[in-house]
């Protein structure tokens, strides 16, 4: 009986062992983190130097409309979640109000579905074509997701 509890003891430890090790290996990059994302990219496709810091600049260079998209659809989501107070209090919706909102959401989607089109597009023309093979292959998950019209 002793040596069972030892037993399934070792295996626990061994078990635990292999999977903090496997998630101390493959930890994914926080989203947030542009440098640990380019760092891991770099690493992933083999960039040369050159490649990563053309490919590093190009999303410098779209980061501040990329910002300025999203500090607009937060925006947005703030002014949503206020239509749905004000129908939820009052009973009343001002449709000329949500259409007006409707437009500039629409708006707002289309901009950010092109700025991210054309950093993919920009930066896979960095690439070489085996790297961009591999590069639009990470991008896959994506394909059916809110990225779909941008790959597509």
């Amino acid at each position: 009986m002793k040596r069972m509890w030892l037993v399934l003891l070792a295996g626990s430890a061994g078990g635990l062992f292999a999977y903090f090790g496997w998630l101390g290996l493959h930890r994914p990059v926080p989203s947030g983190d542009l440098a640990a994302q380019m760092a891991w990219i770099q690493s992933d496709l083999h960039l040369t130097p050159g490649q990563f810091a053309r490919i590093k600049a190009l999303h410098e260079q779209s980061s501040p409309r990329l910002l300025a998209l999203e500090n607009e659809v937060t925006r947005l989501r703030e002014e949503l979640t206020a239509f749905e107070r004000g129908r939820l209090t009052t009973g009343q919706v001002d449709f000329l109000e949500f259409a007006r909102f409707v437009e500039q959401r629409r708006a707002v989607d289309r901009a950010c579905t092109e700025s991210t089109r054309q950093l993919i597009l920009a930066a896979s023309e960095v690439m070489t074509p085996e790297q961009r093979t591999r590069y639009l292959a990470l991008l896959e998950p994506v394909r059916h997701g809110p990225l779909a019209q941008v790959l597509n």
